[in-house]
This record gives C-alpha cells, sequence and structure tokens, in this order.
C-alpha cells in the first residue's frame, strides 16, 4: 500500500499514461488504497491539469485524453533513456523546424536523469551510429545542451573557438540565442572579450562550460537572432557567401510562415507577391532544395547560379515524377 500521497500520485500517473482504460477496481488494487481513494486522487490529477477521462458502468474506467496544453510527464528509466538516446541522435544535427525546441528537451532531460541511466544513454550512442548526407557539421549533443542551458539560464559561458583560418583562442561570452539554418547550429552571443556581439559556428566550439554567473540579459542590435545572424554572414565576403533575391507567390504573412528567417524576411512586391533578400554561405544547390521545400511559388532574380540550379533541379524532379520536362 502506498501511503505517501505525492507518491501514490506519480505512481496513478504513470499508469495512467499507458494508453488504455483503467477500471477503477484495477486502480485500487495496484495502488492498494480504496476506491474513493483513487477518485480523490484522479481529481487532484485534473486539479493540476491532467485531463482524465471517467467512463460510467458498474466499475467505472478512467484514461488519460488529450486537453488544451501539455502537463508534465512520467517517464520510466526505459522510455527516458529511449528518449534521451533518440534526441541526442538528431541534436548533432540542424532538423529545421524542431531543432531548437530539441536541444531545449534534451537540456531539461539530461539535467535531471540519474547518473545510471545517463550512462546507458551514452553507452548506447557510443555504440549506434547515424547514415547521414554528409553535407552537414556534426556536433556532440553534450556542446548543445550546455549552450541550451546557459541560454536558458542567463549564465555566462566559457568556450574555445576555432576560427575559419584556423587559429584558437579563449571565448567568455553571455549566450543569447542558438539559431539553425538548417546545416548548421550558430551561437549568438555577447563577447565580453570583444564587447561587442558575435555569431560562433557550433561545430568549432569546444570544452563549452558554464560559469555559473549570471547577467542580465541585453538587448540584441536587430531584435531577432536569425536577422543577426543573417546579417552578420552577410556582411563577411570573405566566408563564400552570396547574395540572392526571391519573388515569392503570396502574402508576406504567407511567406513569412513558411521560410525561415535566416533566409531573410519577406517583403511586399505588388499585390498577392512578395520579395526576399539574403545572403548564403551554403551550396547552392541546397538552397535551391530549401525554396522548393517552402511549397510557395517562386522565381529567382539572383544569382544566375542559383537560377541555373533551380531550373536543372526541376527538371531532375519532373522526370523523376515521370512527367516531361518542359
Amino acid at each position: 500500500m502506498t501511503t505517501d500521497t505525492p507518491a501514490r500520485l506519480l505512481q496513478l500517473l504513470s499508469l495512467l499514461q499507458t494508453p488504455r482504460e483503467w477500471p477503477g477496481g484495477e486502480l485500487s488494487d495496484r495502488l492498494g488504497v480504496s476506491r474513493r481513494t483513487v477518485r480523490r486522487d484522479i481529481d487532484r490529477l485534473r486539479e493540476l491539469g491532467y485531463p482524465v477521462q471517467a467512463s460510467k458502468g458498474a466499475d467505472g474506467g478512467y484514461r488519460l485524453v488529450a486537453g488544451k496544453a501539455m502537463p508534465p510527464l512520467v517517464l520510466d528509466d526505459e522510455e527516458a533513456v529511449a528518449i534521451a538516446v533518440g534526441l541526442r541522435a538528431g541534436a548533432g544535427h540542424a532538423v529545421e523546424g524542431v531543432e531548437e525546441a530539441s536541444v531545449r528537451a534534451l537540456a531539461k532531460l539530461e539535467q535531471v536523469l540519474p547518473s545510471r541511466l545517463r550512462h546507458r544513454v551514452s553507452t548506447l550512442q557510443a555504440a549506434t551510429t547515424a547514415l547521414t548526407s554528409g553535407d552537414g557539421a556534426s556536433i556532440a549533443p553534450e556542446t548543445l545542451t550546455v549552450m541550451a542551458s546557459t541560454v536558458a539560464g542567463h549564465e555566462r559561458l566559457r568556450f574555445a573557438y576555432r576560427d575559419k583560418d584556423g587559429s584558437e583562442s579563449q571565448r567568455l561570452a553571455e549566450p543569447h540565442q542558438l539559431v539553425s539554418t538548417g546545416r548548421r547550429w550558430y551561437l549568438v552571443a555577447y563577447d565580453l572579450g570583444r564587447e561587442d556581439w558575435r555569431t560562433f559556428r557550433v561545430d568549432r566550439v569546444r570544452e563549452p562550460c558554464a560559469t555559473g554567473v549570471r547577467f542580465a540579459p541585453r538587448e540584441l542590435p536587430m531584435g531577432s537572432a536569425a536577422e543577426y545572424l543573417r546579417r552578420s554572414i552577410q556582411r563577411r565576403p570573405d566566408t563564400g557567401t552570396y547574395e540572392f533575391e526571391v519573388r515569392f507567390a503570396g502574402s508576406v504573412e504567407e511567406v513569412s510562415s513558411r521560410v525561415p528567417g535566416w533566409v531573410g524576411v519577406p517583403e511586399a512586391d505588388g499585390e498577392g507577391w512578395c520579395v526576399v533578400r539574403g545572403s548564403s554561405g551554403d551550396p547552392v544547390e541546397w538552397l535551391a532544395v530549401r525554396l522548393a521545400m517552402t511549397g510557395c511559388g517562386f522565381f529567382v532574380r539572383g544569382p544566375a547560379e542559383l537560377a541555373v540550379c533551380v531550373r536543372e533541379l526541376g527538371e531532375r524532379l519532373s522526370r523523376a515524377g515521370g512527367a516531361v520536362a518542359p
């Protein structure tokens, strides 16, 4: 019999999170309490925001259903390890659309994992490998989780950094946000040694360490970390970047919901059209694919290399789909 109410509530919640309906009598037997106590515990869970649905009948049943908000989950050891392994496997590569949320979730989970489970996660990851396309830099999940924790906690970060020319330096920074371009991770931070804002490629970061020193967040120039990163890359022509301009069919609102912020900010360009101007250091082939993935009609105004790549991509896709290329 579980006499500790918080422990009993956690045990009850763990049972209800199994996708099935639990008769009141079975819950009573599992928890070693009366059915009246089970009903009171169900009411407590509802007060905490868990949408527990009750069914009528001789024995009555309870099940957890989808609600308006996501309440905290209770995971057993196997579930926690499985989720951590999955998040760590994906965190090393920038997966557009879920990348920042994945890293935040991984940082939260690993913070509370017992050492025995953390060891199991590390062992499993060391014994497995992923087949990737090789078009993006691989990053240790630990690097991302340390950075994500300092961003969330407004904590100064110390790390070693390798510049594009190979020179090494030690940095002390106030991290603002992690930004993914779909192929690479970047950290936007205020560099205390340079006394200015900087962007750091995360794959060039080594030995990140949270200092434990808190700081008051500074106001970032240009407001958005994605916009700051885009303009920061644009100011460095020696990195192999190029300017591009693309005209999209759709309103600013429609295109903004489909085009990542790091690509550029859509601007109205006539009725039913908008234009995105930006710069990229990625291969034109990859940018062509990313533009096609927006699902919007578009025309490339420049550069010519990107226009040619988009046309060739369209022809290849038409042939692959069995259509006749124009």
